[in-house]
C-alpha cells in the first residue's frame, strides 16, 4: 500500500457511482507542494452518531443498514444547510441549483451488496481500500497500518466514532521530517 500519489482516479470513479449524478462527492486536499507535495483523499466518515443527521430538523439524513450515511434526501431536504455547518471534517457540500446536500454514501447501490466503492475499487496504489474487519486486523498485524498509510473500511465504531479506518501519511503523524 502506498500514500496517495494525487491522481484523482478516485474523483472521476465517484462521478460513475449510480446515483451520484456525474458529481464528485470525494475531495483530494493537496498540502504545499513548495514544502512537501502530499496528497491526501477526503471523504465522508460516515459517523456513528453524525453531527449532519442530527443537526438536520427535516430528518433527511439517512443511515443505512451498512453505517452508510446517506446524503439528504431530496423530497425532504429543506436547504436549510446545517448539516454542511454541524459536519466536524467540512465535508457535505451544499448544491445552491438543487437546494440540496450532497456528499460520500460509500456508493450505496455497491456496498449494500458488499461491492467496494468506486474510489476504492480504482485507487491504482491502494490509498483508498474496501476491507473487512479481519482484513484490517491482518494488515494491522503486519504493521502496515502503522507505517502512515491510509485505509478506507466499512468497521465498528471506532475512538472518533466513525465508521471508516484512516491511517494518516506519515507525515501528517509527525513520523517523517519535511527536510
Amino acid at each position: 500500500m502506498e500514500n496517495c500519489i494525487g491522481c484523482r482516479s478516485c474523483l472521476a470513479a465517484c462521478t460513475q457511482c449510480g446515483g451520484h449524478d456525474m458529481r464528485n462527492r470525494n475531495y483530494v486536499l493537496e498540502t504545499d507542494p513548495f514544502v512537501s507535495r502530499q496528497t491526501i483523499p477526503l471523504m465522508c466518515l460516515h459517523c456513528v452518531n453524525p453531527a449532519c443527521a442530527r443537526s438536520c430538523p427535516a430528518q433527511a439524513i439517512q443511515i443505512a443498514d451498512n453505517g452508510a450515511v446517506l446524503s439528504a434526501l431530496v423530497e425532504k431536504c429543506i436547504g436549510c444547510q446545517n448539516c454542511t455547518i454541524a459536519c466536524p471534517y467540512g465535508i457535505p457540500k451544499f448544491d445552491e441549483e438543487q437546494n440540496l446536500m450532497y456528499k460520500c454514501d460509500l456508493c450505496y447501490d455497491r456496498s449494500k451488496d458488499g461491492i467496494p466503492p468506486m474510489c476504492a475499487s480504482v485507487c491504482p496504489t491502494n490509498t483508498l481500500q474496501w476491507l473487512t474487519d479481519e482484513e484490517v486486523a491482518q494488515k494491522a498485524s503486519q504493521v502496515e497500518l502503522a507505517n502512515g498509510k491510509w485505509t478506507a473500511s466499512m468497521l465498528g465504531p471506532l475512538e472518533g466514532e466513525t465508521n471508516v479506518k484512516i491511517s494518516l501519511p506519515g507525515i501528517l503523524q509527525g513520523k517523517q521530517k519535511l527536510f
